[in-house]
């Protein structure tokens, strides 16, 4: 984390120093993107692998749903601060408040102890990104349940993000405009940080993955009634705040499962491998929407997200590995090679 927040802060520094010096290009901006994109491809698996490290498991929930209110709170306050930060400064010196905040979350990561959980591998294993990505996928392939909990992940972002970033051509068929499209995002956000403050407080049910069930049938009669309300910016945001406050109950137990059945010294690896498949999902997702889009209209594609989701709850549900995934933490599987013991304990024999 300190290693990919420390080369995005130079990022940073180093396009405010084109900026001064007049060479700054779209060409550094698209790299500046990259390379921000890469650092947080590494930032987040280790960040979520060191939660279960630090989080008791009976509050693992309870904390995704903080950190999904928090990302609400970003939806709605980033882009109007950087619209006052950009009117009130120079560029140069918008790129060095992004240091300034970079070097703060920094001091951070100095000053909180994570454990690091040990892993074992012979003298003769050669650090390796492919090995460790094979070993990540079998050791998923090997817990039961765990593959049908990445399928459903897989196909939720298969259906959603057609749909949302449809949301432009939505409120221009109900004859809104951009101010209609900024309160809706806005409804986004003030939503997730709603059903974040609800998962934080409630904590879900005891078994996760019911949580994370109802969550997703809640997201997809939300994404119906996008389709199905009167053209009408109103009600188009009533019924975004109802996606909203269902992305975080939906998502945060996903992590919750993950973080107390996943080992800790592979976590990094999973989450990795969720990130990624999912990021592969969205270009999918929008091709097989087009179709959909233009011969039966936009609004049928909120219909259709929206059934699927409903669809895929029930599917789940009908899965009994995935409804007894956080009962198989142990068990004798198959551990890939490098890892001495197939021990997946709970965080609280962790921490003792």
């Amino acid at each position: 984390m300190f290693a990919a927040d420390a080369t995005a802060a130079l990022a940073s520094l180093v396009l405010a120093g084109l900026f001064v010096t007049g060479a700054a290009s779209i060409g550094a901006v698209f790299g500046l993107l990259l390379v921000r994109s890469i650092c947080e491809a590494f930032h987040a698996p280790a960040m979520l692998a060191s939660t279960s490290l630090i989080v008791p498991d009976e509050h693992l929930t309870r904390i995704q749903g903080l950190n999904q209110m928090l990302q609400g709170s970003l939806l709605i306050v980033t882009a109007p601060l950087g619209a006052v930060l950009y009117a009130s400064m120079s560029m140069e010196s918008v790129m060095l408040v992004d240091v300034g905040t970079a070097a703060f979350a920094l001091v951070a990561l100095v000053l909180i102890q994570v454990p690091q959980p040990e892993r074992s591998a012979t003298s003769t294993d050669k650090p390796s990104v492919w090995r460790d990505t094979i070993d990540g996928l079998r050791y998923l392939g090997s817990r039961p349940g765990h593959p049908e909990l990445l399928i459903l992940s897989l196909f939720v972002n298969l259906c959603l993000v057609p749909a949302f970033a449809m949301m432009p051509l939505l409120v221009k068929e109900w004859g809104a405009g951009a101010m209609q499209l900024g309160w809706m995002n806005s409804s986004l956000g003030i939503g997730m940080i709603a059903g974040g403050i609800v998962l934080g407080i409630w904590g879900g049910f005891k078994i996760k993955i019911y949580t994370t069930l109802l969550g997703l049938v809640v997201l997809g009669l939300s994404t119906i009634a996008m389709g199905a309300v009167p053209p009408s910016a109103i009600y188009g945001i009533a019924a975004i705040f109802a996606v909203g406050v269902a992305v975080p109950i939906t998502n945060g137990p996903i992590q919750a499962v993950l973080q107390a059945t996943v080992a800790p010294e592979i976590q990094g690896r999973i989450f990795t491998l969720y990130g990624s498949l999912a990021g592969l999902s969205a270009p999918v997702g929008l091709v097989l929407a087009v179709p959909i889009a233009e011969g039966l209209g936009i609004r049928m594609t909120y219909w259709c997200s929206g059934s699927l989701c409903c669809l895929l709850a029930l599917g789940a549900w009908c899965v009994p590995a995935l409804r007894s995934i956080e009962q198989r933490r142990d068990g004798g599987l198959e551990k890939p090679a490098g890892f001495e013991s197939d021990d997946t304990p709970c965080l609280s024999a962790t921490m003792t």
